[in-house]
């Protein structure tokens, strides 16, 4: 196992931007999570999140990734699936498959302060606007795995602000040619991914 046990202790920046789309137009949620969660829906609008993050050095891994992600429900409590996820390094992706059913893929990154590319999936023209406030963060992340939903918390603070995304998307499909509503930067975060296991 070349990936480090839960939790991943993570150090970076991240770009996020928010999407409202028709409901029909958003991936199925796989048939293990349909019973124990549901899409949000605005009307008839969900609520979709594309990433571009940074995990750079000073944490348990450092690699970059580009996600796309659905805000759903258990019960009335928010949670968040993962639909499409890929990154550059090969224990990243064991570690998220294995550990949490997270569906990484791998691609080739180039990424700068001002510039994202993942080679035949998107791109990005990237800029923070204003001033940014270090803040808490915390959600769950729900996926399945090995047949049952996997619910795993996340804890971070970042510093937060605005930020512009100019997004050229080709996968995920579903989201080519979409505008964001609203696109924020979290610089500096301090993340914790997973569940900590107490000794026994």
């Amino acid at each position: 196992m070349a990936y480090p046990a839960e939790p991943w202790s993570l150090r970076g920046r991240m770009y996020v931007s928010v999407f409202l789309l028709p409901a029909a137009d958003v991936p199925e949620l796989p048939a293990q999570l349909a019973g124990a969660i549901k899409v949000v829906r605005l009307g008839r609008r969900a609520v979709v999140g594309a990433a571009w993050v940074d995990y750079r050095p000073g944490g348990d891994m450092s690699y970059r990734e580009l996600l796309a992600a659905v805000l759903v429900r258990a019960g009335w409590r928010p949670r968040v699936t993962i639909t499409h996820i890929w990154v550059d390094s090969e224990d990243s992706r064991d570690g998220g498959r294995a550990l949490w059913g997270i569906p990484k893929d791998l691609a080739t990154f180039e990424l700068s302060d001002d510039r994202a590319e993942a080679a035949g999936l998107a791109a990005a023209d990237l800029r923070m606007r204003g001033p940014k406030i270090r803040l808490p963060i915390g959600f769950r992340v729900v996926q399945e795995l090995a047949g049952a939903p996997k619910t795993t918390p996340v804890r971070a603070t970042a510093r937060c602000g605005l930020a512009r995304v100019g997004w050229h998307i080709q996968e995920p499909a579903f989201l080519a040619g979409r505008r964001p509503l609203l696109s924020l930067v979290a610089d500096e975060f301090r993340m914790q991914f997973g569940i900590v296991r107490v000794p026994q």
